[in-house]
C-alpha cells in the first residue's frame, strides 16, 4: 500500500513539468491552468491579479505561484522555493507576506520554551542537493526572527 502511495505521489509531482509545458504565459487562461494543477492551495489577490498557490509541500521540493491577470489570461508562473526567494526573507516580516512568498510550509514546529515556530521548506539546490529552509517566528506576533538553509537529513541513507 505505502509503495502504490508513494509511486502516486512520485507520479503527481513528475507531471509537473509536462502540466507546465501546456501552459504559455500571455496566451493559456486561468480555465487553461485549473484543467492542468486542478484547484489551487490558496488564492492571493495582488496588484498583477489573481495569484495561485499550488504546493508541493511536504512531499515535494516545490512550490509554484501562477498569476492570472485581469484579461484572465496567466501572467507568470514561477517555482518559488529559490535562494533568490529565501534571500528576502528578513527579521520582522510577518507570516502573510512569508506565506504569500513561499508558499504553504512542508512543516510547523513549535518551540513554546522559546516561544518561537519554526516554518521549514523543503527545496532543491542546484543542481541536485536536498535542502531546508527554515525561518523561525515569534509565537506572540509571527513575525520572523531569524532564518536559513541546511542540508535536508530527511533524505540521507541511514
Amino acid at each position: 500500500m505505502a509503495a502504490g502511495l508513494l509511486g502516486a505521489l512520485m507520479s503527481l509531482f513528475g507531471c509537473d513539468s509536462q502540466r507546465i509545458e501546456k501552459l504559455e504565459e500571455g496566451v493559456s487562461t486561468e480555465a487553461d491552468v485549473r484543467k492542468a494543477f486542478g484547484e489551487p492551495e490558496a488564492v492571493w489577490e495582488s496588484p498583477a491579479g489573481q495569484v495561485f498557490e499550488y504546493n508541493r509541500q511536504p512531499a515535494g521540493q516545490k512550490n509554484y505561484m501562477i498569476t492570472i491577470g485581469p484579461d484572465g489570461k496567466m501572467a507568470a508562473l514561477r517555482q518559488v522555493l529559490t535562494p533568490e526567494n529565501f534571500a528576502k526573507v528578513k527579521a520582522g516580516m510577518g507570516a502573510e507576506e512569508l506565506r504569500k512568498m513561499l508558499g504553504k510550509p512542508a512543516s510547523r514546529k513549535p518551540y513554546p520554551l522559546k516561544n518561537e515556530v519554526e516554518w521549514e521548506w523543503r527545496w532543491l539546490q542546484p543542481p541536485n542537493s536536498p535542502m531546508v529552509f527554515g525561518a523561525v517566528l515569534s509565537a506572540d506576533d509571527l513575525r520572523v526572527v531569524r532564518s536559513g538553509s541546511s542540508p535536508d537529513r530527511s533524505t540521507e541513507a541511514p
